[in-house]
């Protein structure tokens, strides 16, 4: 009993180090990888129980109810549907072993703690967490402008003389058509290899 609330007391009760790429085919994580997409691993924190597994395509928890059990629950977000905000990290006290990385994934808040020693590594992931999270919001308010545009659209065709036999079937097609590349692919970003090869340098 004072054993735990000795850790718990300085922060040692769950503290997670960062995996070296030559270790990522031992981790849980790994097994969960989409291979067939180009999906790979470029950031994991490994503590105990847990792993946050960073991929270009999206963030992999493997939950674990605790220290002792084998039983992992497989949590993914994907980049391209979970919003990253409010990413911090709390530095180390005097006495304190270890940092804290938080972030929020559309509503699920994650505070992961860390071995101090791991402080430059962990830096390199809260500048691409931020990264994505600017894209994320640039590519939202695209896609809010698109449908802007698509309301505008309407409303001019309302004010206008129907078009001819087939003419208004054709322009709803090209219109949808415009709309869905807007919509899901020209601003939904779901890879991000580039923002972390440019950040991540462990």
């Amino acid at each position: 009993m004072f054993k735990k609330f000795a850790a718990d007391a300085l922060g040692m009760s769950d503290i997670g180090v960062i995996v070296e790429p030559a270790d990522y085919n031992k981790v849980d994580a790994d097994d969960y990888l989409f291979n067939e997409d180009g999906e790979k691993i470029f950031f994991l924190i490994k503590s105990k129980k847990d792993e946050y597994c960073f991929t270009n395509l999206a963030l992999i928890h493997v939950d674990g109810d605790s220290a002792m059990s084998s039983k992992r629950s497989i949590k993914r977000y994907d980049y391209s549907t979970n919003q990253i905000s409010r990413v911090t990290i709390e530095t180390a006290g005097t006495l304190d072993m270890d940092i804290e990385l938080k972030f929020d994934v559309q509503g699920t808040v994650f505070s992961i703690d860390v071995k101090k020693n791991f402080i430059e590594q962990l830096k390199d992931i809260y500048k691409a967490l931020i990264t994505i999270g600017k894209q994320q919001q640039r590519d939202a308010a695209c896609r809010e402008n698109a449908m802007r545009t698509l309301d505008a659209t309407a409303s001019v065709h309302k004010l206008n003389v129907a078009p001819g036999e087939g003419g208004l079937v054709s322009s709803y097609n090209s219109l949808l058509e415009a709309l869905n590349s807007a919509m899901f692919e020209t601003h939904t970003k779901r890879d991000f290899n580039d923002v972390f090869t440019k950040y991540i340098h462990n």
